[in-house]
């Protein structure tokens, strides 16, 4: 039993002089596990239905415990748990009332499955005698039957109809939500039910045991890894975004194989674009010279890692990259069953492969030729000045002065205007497109140094790398994603200057949760992309020669929207604007500020690898 909980609260017994605990229930028990496990915070707008789990959240914030972040809208509240998980790595909560509440949720639970997002999902019902009586807000199996549209995008999926399940369900939610594939759990409860007292007055199990990871390996199967590596001349490495807790490891290795890798357009985040290893990103956004490097002949082995191998990370299905030549490492048996015709299949914890991998590496010397040959190309490669902008699709657009913006332009700027502990989020649309192929932050940092090799002790300034400095959302790719998500970023880690990028279009559909980081007094800075347009749509139609509609969107000043919702903002048409503000200050203001970016609306953002998809009619 894990006693690192809150105190439950007590009763005074006057006549006796005993001071007893006083009941727990159901919702105090809830809410005492998700202490247990560390979360800080539960995003969600509350209601009737989910008001005795909102009374547990007071209680516990007056000791000290959990806190709640009101969210603007049920889907921003699932947008900012994903980012909070993605950030913390632990798993992100969001709740909602019953009926509408719980629909509303459901773009941002979608997007969290799609992306494999360790997520709670808690709604609300009516009282269970009223079931089917048509009460205000039944979303059960008599109602609009919220469970069963929640059956479809989480990994588990579940009415709470008696106290005594309450335990047993939120374990397995937990397990299912944090096991590979990973994603989010759902549990709805009753209003009746949360106010039952629970038998114990402290959880009676051990999350932290039980929701341990796996770091079991096939030792047969580093074993032949690692020779398929010894016998090849040129490899390269495709890290994706499920890297982040062996990203360190990842690049000790590409150092020394001399293996130069490419990124995913979620992996990019984990690297520094300025390794000399490094060769751009591949997929949505991506640059030619990722492309060339995994369609160069000499090549013998590609290692994809922790790639979930859809169609934004594979430059819509490219053969360059799906062939006999690839090795698939990945914990997901979901991800590895798109690659059928990999060469080898390899599942298991990635930290826990390339850790035994390297000390694999130490361990056994290897004299052959072709090793001698690549330590001497790897002395010859960390020598080399890498430069990013060598791989851009219009390095002229990058330094141009010009008025409005250039979208290229803005992505350098931003690179050199934030410190490197910024996290940079990028909402779907031509946000994420133009900063997956232009934003390249600077900092000096390449990878860990480590003592000796594997996982032995690391040196001092080891860095915390699970979420990346650049978060994207692939697959599912809702709108307004980054702009929720950056509140649940600042939560996670309020000491460091979070940016998102996020478009007009975005802006106006789910722009309300800039009030939400106004409430919280959140170091946030909201770049507005303003070209009155979905840009996406409109120059995807240009491209395709498909009819142009439904694009335009009315001019909106943006600063003074956010101004009305009481957030700093200045409007930006140039350079020259950008170099007047005093980042430094905004950086370190408690509270969100919005930059109103008119960029110029006829740049094309890097869009092929989905024209060639749309085009195929894959």
């Amino acid at each position: 039993m894990n006693t690192n909980v809150s105190p439950a609260p007590t009763i005074d017994l006057p006549s006796s002089g005993i001071i007893k605990p006083a009941p727990m229930d159901i919702a105090d028990l809830l809410v005492a596990y998700l202490e247990q496990l560390g979360i800080e915070y539960i995003f969600g707008v509350p209601g009737g239905s989910i008001e005795p789990l909102y009374n547990a959240i007071a209680r516990s914030t007056r000791r000290g415990g959990m806190k709640q972040i009101l969210a603007r809208s049920e889907a921003g509240a699932a947008f900012m748990a994903d980012a909070y998980a993605r950030e913390t790595g632990k798993v992100g909560v969001c709740c909602a009332t019953s009926g509408p509440g719980a629909t509303n949720l459901i773009t941002g639970v979608a997007n969290a499955f799609d992306n494999n997002i360790p997520m709670l999902v808690i709604t609300g019902q009516p009282a269970l005698p009223s079931f089917g009586k048509h009460p205000l807000q039944e979303s059960s199996c008599t109602g609009v039957n919220v469970i069963g549209m929640f059956r479809h995008c989480t990994q588990y999926n579940s009415l709470v109809s008696h106290s005594k399940q309450l335990e047993p369900k939120l374990i397995t939610a937990l397990q299912r939500a944090t096991r590979a594939p990973s994603g989010p759990a759902h549990l709805s409860v009753p209003r009746d039910l949360w106010l039952e007292p629970s038998q114990d007055q402290v959880p009676a199990y051990d999350l932290s045991t039980l929701l341990q990871p796996s770091s079991l390996v096939d030792d047969e199967a580093i074993e032949r890894l690692r020779q398929m590596l010894a016998g090849a001349r040129n490899v390269v490495l495709l890290i994706g975004g499920w890297c982040g807790d062996a990203i360190n490891s990842i690049l000790q290795f590409a150092a020394i194989k001399g293996a130069t890798f490419v990124t995913t357009p979620d992996g990019k985040g984990l690297v520094n674009a300025n390794h000399p290893l490094f060769r751009g990103v591949f997929g949505f956004g991506g640059h030619a010279s990722a492309e060339a490097a995994l369609r160069d002949e000499s090549v013998d082995l590609i290692l994809a890692i922790g790639a979930s191998m859809g169609e934004w990370n594979t430059g819509g299905w490219c053969d360059s990259l799906l062939n006999d030549r690839l090795v698939h490492i990945d914990e997901s048996e979901d991800h590895l069953a798109r690659t059928p015709m990999a060469r080898f299949h390899m599942r298991g914890r990635v930290s826990a492969i390339f850790n035994r991998l390297l000390e694999r590496i130490y361990n056994v010397r290897q004299d052959s030729k072709v090793e001698i040959e690549r330590r001497r190309a790897t002395r010859e490669l960390s020598s080399v000045v890498w430069d990013p902008e060598s791989i851009l699709a219009a390095p002229d657009m990058y330094v141009s002065d010009a008025s409005p913006i250039k979208p290229q332009r803005l992505m350098r700027e931003l690179g050199l205007m934030f410190p490197p502990t910024t996290r940079f989020l990028a909402d779907s649309g031509n946000s994420v497109a133009w900063a997956v192929h232009y934003l390249h932050p600077f900092d000096r940092r390449i990878c860990e140094r480590r003592m000796g090799g594997g996982n032995r002790k690391r040196t001092q300034g080891r860095r915390k790398s699970h979420g990346g400095w650049l978060r994207i959302t692939a697959n599912f790719a809702p709108m307004g994603w980054a702009i929720g998500g950056a509140v649940g970023t600042a939560a996670g880690n309020p000491n460091v200057p979070v940016v998102c990028i996020t478009g007009d279009g975005s802006m106006l559909m789910n722009g309300q949760e800039l009030s939400s980081a106004v409430f919280e007094k959140q170091t946030i800075v909201f770049i507005v992309l303003n070209d009155q347009a979905l840009g996406m749509v409109k120059h995807g139609q240009r491209l395709a020669n498909a009819e142009k509609i439904a694009f335009e969107l009315a001019p909106t000043d943006f600063a003074a929207l956010a101004r009305a919702m009481g957030a700093q903002a200045f409007t930006i048409h140039s350079p020259a604007d950008l170099s007047k503000l005093d980042m430094a200050a905004i950086c370190s203001r408690k509270g969100p500020t919005l930059l109103d970016v008119y960029i110029d609306p006829d740049e094309v953002p890097p869009m092929n690898a989905r024209m060639r998809v749309l085009g195929g009619n894959q």
